[in-house]
């Protein structure tokens, strides 16, 4: 009762000591606040997803609609999965990269029913359940060497940081240099009022940098256009409404047993070494970055984090997108200050009321973010000046994953490449025993998706 002394949100109080001893705040030097503005950053830097997705799956003939929804009960449910289970700071939603594989060279290109392919990402995620399950002493990430993992986190820095400057039409695949106008003024601008308020150390800095690049973007104009970009690229507010109706008419649409068909096996293939690389690159990448490792240098909870991407992946397709895996972006929390899983979890909640609200997203251009993404590129750098340039048998392998990734726009792809130029030059120097088994297994792996997928799709 109030009359006996006791505060009357005393349940209020009790709920929030219960999460911050779930979450295991005190421990991790951080507070709610901090995870929420955490949250809150990751998910403005992964919303543009919600209408990219679409645009891109709906190659693959499945409506957009419905895509979005799916995409959107993906992102949440997954995300906060991570944040209760794995309790790390990594928002899982449908992958860019993974989503073009999905429409373009597993349906398109070959000629899979997109109910086919959704059965074969799931099993794919079934797969990756099994293996991540398994590896209970983190024997996968040990056998990594570290310079490889240190050349995961720098790649990651680059791509992410790439894909800021496209979006902001910076930087582009032409030969021609890119012309100055409007959208470039108001990344410019965005920039430096964001790196000011990184530099002053202002709490919020990132969110702050995002609201104030759109409003300078609403301020000269830039309020009219689609969105959909292929990489949330130069996507511009416009206001189409407050509300929308999901659709759900893609869920269970999956087809499982005839994925199951010996003819598919390959699909399953290529989907489960592209999800399982590139979960496992970004995690260890955000960890490294993040320093969020354990007293022996091991991302922490990394088993629970690949099992969460792994439930992420296998709910993708029931309800009816293409494979879900962790998010780059999930770093731009982990630098506002977000240390536990509590950063997911607001994150994932936040795409929650997008399921009706979706054309509330248009009025936050896309070039509004891609400040924060250029920033966060420079934070994943870090770990590079652990690495001993002069020993060329591991500088090599570590600069060919840091460089292939941004350049191939896969983080799976810069994996394969800084594992099997590790092994062939150790092989070359004579120091054969500096190769881990696993490696050896990697490799032989990554050779047979390498030519799986170029007889599957090209």
């Amino acid at each position: 009762m109030a009359g006996d002394g006791e505060p009357k949100n005393k349940p209020w109080r009790k709920t929030a000591t219960r999460i911050g001893l779930f979450f295991d705040l005190d421990n991790n030097g951080t507070d709610f606040r901090t995870e929420i503005l955490a949250g809150l950053t990751s998910f403005l830097a992964t919303m543009y997803i919600i209408f990219v997705n679409p645009a891109i799956v709906q190659a693959a003939g499945m409506p957009a609609s419905g895509v979005l929804t799916a995409t959107v009960l993906v992102s949440a449910l997954a995300s906060i999965g991570m944040g209760l289970y794995a309790r790390n700071p990594i928002v899982i939603a449908p992958g860019m990269s993974l989503n073009h594989l999905f429409a373009y060279g597993v349906v398109k290109a070959g000629g899979v029913p997109w109910e086919t392919a959704l059965g074969c990402v799931f099993w794919s995620g079934v797969i990756f359940l099994i293996l991540a399950s398994w590896d209970r002493r983190n024997w996968l990430v040990n056998s990594i060497p570290r310079e490889l993992r240190f050349g995961f986190s720098g790649g990651i820095g680059l791509f992410i940081a790439l894909v800021g400057l496209e979006t902001a039409g910076v930087a582009s695949g032409g030969a021609s240099p890119t012309r100055f106008g409007p959208v470039t003024f108001v990344f410019l601008a965005g920039l430096l009022i964001t790196a000011i308020l990184m530099a002053r150390q202002v709490r919020g800095g990132f969110i702050l940098g995002i609201f104030a690049t759109t409003l300078i973007a609403w301020t000269v104009g830039l309020v009219r256009g689609d969105v959909s970009g292929a990489t949330g690229g130069a996507v511009l507010g416009s206001w189409t409404g407050w509300w929308a109706a999901p659709d759900f008419g893609l869920l269970a649409r999956v087809d499982l047993w005839g994925a199951l068909q010996i003819g598919y096996w390959p699909v399953i293939l290529v989907f489960l070494f592209s999800c399982f690389f590139d979960s496992l690159g970004t995690s260890v990448g955000v960890c490294e970055a993040g320093n969020l490792v354990d007293e022996e240098g091991v991302p922490r909870r990394l088993g629970r984090t690949l099992q969460a991407n792994a439930l992420g992946l296998v709910l993708a397709p029931l309800l009816g997108t293409s494979p879900a895996t962790a998010y780059i972006e999930s770093a731009t929390g982990v630098k506002e200050g977000g240390r536990t899983g509590l950063t997911a979890v607001v994150a994932g909640l936040l795409f929650l009321p997008f399921l009706f609200l979706s054309p509330l997203l248009t009025l936050v251009p896309g070039v509004a973010t891609a400040p924060v993404l250029v920033l966060v590129g420079v934070f994943m750098l870090k770990p590079l000046i652990y690495l001993r340039w002069e020993r060329f048998d591991e500088s090599v392998p570590f600069f060919l994953a840091l460089i292939i990734m941004p350049l191939a726009h896969s983080i799976s792809t810069g994996i394969i490449w800084g594992c099997l130029s590790w092994t062939a030059i150790k092989v070359g120097c004579g120091r054969r025993q500096q190769v881990p088994p696993l490696i050896w297994v990697m490799d032989g792996v990554m050779i047979l998706v390498l030519m799986t997928a170029g007889r599957l799709f090209h």
